[in-house]
């Protein structure tokens, strides 16, 4: 594959990214309205409307629908069902391990796998992959003709720009934030800086849903 068509794929790939996480910042929100009565932030990163996890499912079904190429929607639904099914249950083991949270539970759930994932929620998973592949694969096919625009070009840059610095700023004020929980002292600038600017009245509201494991 030459240069362009991989900068194009890759630019694909961001902006999918950026749209899933922004769909799902959205969808977490409807939820938490209808389960709790009220908004609560359900977001991934500290700045922006963004819940990666869904950006992440987005960029799988791309990656993985492009390469079978079916249009029969009971092997969409399994293939989106089971991939974003596995994309949750390692979206959720991960930040148990590096942070010693997790932002969802569905222990209370039948047919769940160790909380982290259930059924139900692989269902939901599938129709997304359906809805995808009815309504968002279209529009990709514009995208792809106005890549090339300087504008666009532009854009991006700076967005990925942002967003290199906001899951920067997130992951480390989240593993400081983790390090106070263990009664960790500040060792340096960086983390007395995070510890004035990031403190976990300001973490805890952000992160709303986050649960601590007691290890």
């Amino acid at each position: 594959m030459e240069k362009n068509k991989i900068i194009k794929e890759l630019t694909i790939i961001f902006w999918l990214f950026i749209i899933g996480s922004i769909i799902g910042y959205i969808v977490e929100m409807i939820v938490a309205l209808f389960q709790k009565g009220y908004f609560e932030s359900r977001k991934g990163l500290i700045y922006g409307p963004f819940t990666p996890v869904y950006g992440f499912g987005i960029v799988i079904y791309y990656i993985v629908l492009n390469n079978i190429k079916t249009d029969n929607k009971i092997k969409i639904f399994t293939i989106t069902m089971i991939i974003g099914g596995i994309t949750e249950y390692l979206f959720s083991l991960i930040q148990e391990k590096i942070f010693g949270t997790i932002s969802w539970d569905y222990s209370n759930l039948i047919f769940n796998i160790n909380g982290r994932t259930s059924l139900l929620h692989c269902i939901y998973w599938g129709t997304a992959g359906i809805i995808y592949s009815m309504y968002l694969k279209p529009i990709i096919g514009n995208m792809e003709q106005k890549i090339e625009t300087n504008c666009l070009k532009i854009v991006t840059v700076i967005t990925v720009v942002f967003m290199i610095f906001n899951a920067s700023i997130s992951f480390v004020a989240a593993n400081r934030q983790t390090q106070r929980r263990k009664n960790i002292l500040p060792k340096n600038e960086l983390d007395m800086f995070l510890d004035r600017y990031y403190p976990d009245e300001y973490m805890d509201n952000i992160y709303a849903n986050k649960k601590e494991i007691k290890q």
